[in-house]
């Protein structure tokens, strides 16, 4: 076995196996929020009320021994409410800068798309560049960083849907999806009592998660499989049912995303079954699709990619 493997395997396995304690019967999903992670990006969980949105991003943040934050997203919230505030100190006479939430490892924003574009804008910064402006000073937010945000796609009074911009900062979109009847048993039986998430320990520390962070750039990408990442996002561009394709941005999110998918399948270099894997959840969001009406809602912007996917000649 490869050497990065060997050394990096063991943490990933702990890190899904302590989360999939509590998220019974969801192991790709698992996998994707652990994708998310050690790419160094940030998850978005969509899908309707109940299923467990919260639960795997409060499972993951307790699996990591690092500062945790959920953010409850409400009309009512200001971007200093997240970001912080300077407030005039009086014995020293200057303004001393207070930091907000957004200040720890693990960001669960909740109900993200509950808050006005300008709080959801707040985020922007943070998400992209790892820091946040306020009052004119620039602010490093701690590593590893990650921002796990859940909105329910049907439900839309009161909302305000993400813009694209927003949008593209999620290096994947996942769902849930309701459990099996037999998993749903185990829920049931194994919340008689408590909580599972209640009694869940971590299993990685911050300088863990940044260690197979810097692996996962190690992660060996054959040209022809570059080729094949570009090709698909070409095809986004061209896709007559579109009015814009993947950026270069969403090219590198998937070329990183399917080296961290390597090596959390416990190897050193990509496979084309890692990019096919990946597309769906790493591309469709970022589609721009010409009906106004399924626009924002998902649409077609998945089996679009799929069509892509098919369509495109996988390197041998």
């Amino acid at each position: 076995m490869p050497a990065v493997a060997a050394m990096t395997s063991p943490q990933v396995a702990a890190l899904r196996k302590n989360i999939e304690t509590v998220i019974l019967g969801k192991t790709e999903v698992v996998k994707l929020c652990v994708v998310g992670l050690l790419a160094r990006g940030h998850v978005l969980i969509e899908d309707v009320p109940g299923v467990g949105k919260t639960t795997l991003a409060r499972a993951l943040a307790r699996s990591i021994d690092c500062g945790f934050q959920r953010i409850q997203f409400t009309p009512d919230l200001l971007p200093s409410d997240i970001l912080g505030v300077s407030i005039y100190n009086t014995e020293s006479n200057k303004f001393v800068f207070r930091p907000g939430p957004i200040f720890a490892n693990v960001i669960l924003a909740d109900e993200v798309n509950r808050t006005t574009p300008r709080t959801q804008s707040s985020l922007l910064e943070a998400m992209n560049d790892f820091q946040v402006s306020v009052d004119g000073t620039t602010h490093r937010l701690p590593e590893p960083f990650i921002v796990l945000a859940t909105q329910n796609p049907i439900e839309f009074a009161g909302t305000y849907p993400l813009p694209e911009s927003q949008l593209d900062r999620f290096l994947l979109r996942i769902r849930v999806g309701y459990p099996s009847r037999e998993h749903e048993r185990e829920v049931l039986a194994s919340q008689r009592e408590t909580h599972p998430i209640d009694g869940l320990s971590s299993v990685l520390a911050g300088p863990d998660v940044l260690a197979l962070q810097a692996r996962v750039r190690g992660v060996r990408v054959d040209p022809t499989l570059a080729d094949y990442i570009l090709e698909i996002v070409s095809r986004t561009r061209g896709s007559p049912d579109l009015l814009a394709g993947v950026s270069p941005r969403g090219s590198l999110a998937l070329y990183r995303a399917a080296q961290a998918l390597a090596l959390v399948e416990g190897r050193d270099y990509v496979l084309p079954d890692d990019i096919k894997a990946l597309a769906v959840a790493v591309l469709a969001h970022r589609l721009i699709e010409k009906s106004a009406i399924e626009r924002g809602t998902g649409g077609r912007a998945e089996e679009i990619v799929r069509e892509i996917l098919e369509a495109v000649p996988v390197p041998v």
